[in-house]
């Protein structure tokens, strides 16, 4: 005897703007935003300031979720800025 239930739909994310979003699309958007010398005076960390790169970024953020957590909270102040400029 089979049943096809299938598991429960997980909730819906659509108010919030991290969701279906990778890490290295924030990194890249941060990037193209900030510049890399932008992004190393918000987020001080070695990865954006000594030969930045999207690869090495996201090598150091998989692995370190404080600075994940400033990245993703960086993006979403980006985020804001946009909306309240109407770009």
């Amino acid at each position: 005897m089979s049943t096809d239930a299938s598991p429960p739909a997980p909730p819906k994310q659509a108010n919030n703007p991290l969701h279906g979003k990778t890490l290295e699309a924030i990194v890249t958007e941060l990037s193209d935003y900030y510049g890399w010398d932008g992004l190393g005076e918000r987020i001080p960390v070695r990865c954006f300031t000594f030969e930045p790169s999207v690869g090495s970024s996201l090598k150091f953020l998989r692995k370190t979720p404080w600075a994940r957590d400033k990245v993703e909270g960086l993006y979403l102040f980006m985020l804001r800025e946009l909306r309240r400029s109407g770009r």
